[in-house]
Formats: C-alpha cells, sequence, structure tokens
C-alpha cells in the first residue's frame, strides 16, 4: 500500500478511474475531475489521506478519507470517504490492507478512531467493515445547499 502525495498524480489519477469502474460511475469521477493543482494541493495536505494499492503499474484498490479535528476534545477521527478494489482482484485482502495502513497513519497522527458508511444492501462492505469494527445503525441525511 501506497501513501499518495503531491508528486503522485498518475496514481491519483488512476485510483479516480479505478473509483468510477468499481463503483459504476465513471462520470462522477471522471467528467468534472479536478485539475492537477487542486490535486497536488489535496495530496499535500495533512487532512486528507490517499492509499493506493499497486500491482505491477497498475491501481487495483485505492483509499480516500479525512481527518476531522473534534471541537469537544483536542483529537481527531479519520473518516473513510470512499474505499474500493478493482473487479478482478476482489476478496484477495487488498481492502483490509488498505485500512490497516490506514490504522497506522492513524496512529501517527494521533486519531481516536476511523469511521466509515456503508450501503445495507452492500453486502461484501458491510461483512468487510463488521469484521474490522463495531457496528452502528445511523441514518444518513443529504442537506440541499441551495
Amino acid at each position: 500500500m501506497q501513501r499518495l502525495g503531491p508528486a503522485d498524480l498518475r496514481p491519483m489519477h488512476a485510483m479516480l478511474t479505478m473509483f468510477g469502474e468499481a463503483f459504476g460511475e465513471a462520470e462522477t469521477y471522471g467528467a468534472a475531475r479536478p485539475g492537477d493543482d487542486y490535486l497536488i494541493q489535496l495530496l499535500g495536505s495533512d487532512r486528507f489521506v490517499a492509499l493506493a494499492a499497486i500491482e505491477g503499474t497498475e491501481v487495483v484498490g485505492g483509499l480516500a478519507a479525512y481527518v476531522l479535528d473534534k471541537f469537544e476534545q483536542q483529537r481527531s477521527e479519520i473518516y473513510i470517504y470512499d474505499l474500493a478494489v478493482a473487479e478482478p482482484v476482489r476478496r484477495t485482502g487488498i481492502a483490509t490492507g488498505l485500512i490497516e495502513a490506514l490504522q497506522t497513519i492513524a496512529v501517527e497522527l494521533g486519531a481516536y478512531v476511523i469511521f466509515v458508511q456503508a450501503d445495507p444492501v452492500d453486502a461484501p462492505a458491510v461483512a468487510l467493515y463488521s469484521k474490522l469494527g463495531k457496528r452502528e445503525d445511523v441514518l444518513h441525511f443529504d442537506i440541499d445547499v441551495g
């Protein structure tokens, strides 16, 4: 697993493409992709973590997470925003490896917890996260900004 930094534009673009294919949302991850300057700034931020599983020259798995500073205590938590593995290599331990790599980073950053959301109908994701963490059933709401 490789943590991507500002010099890793090629694997970052490849990871975005892989996310689009894995989620069946190529338009979301490709049509309005941010420019290189934006990605360089994001990858250089200490509040964003991008991890790529690379086999040869191909990105076969990826994880994007955000470090969230808390206000009620001087601590942070990490939110896994996206995690995907390319279809041909699923169920080979890549997703678990990505989360384990994030756990190491979380310790280095002093985070107290990592959290992630999964759609109940996504049985493989629910099984993976159930194996690694404690399940909490919550409701998620998208609030329109306009």
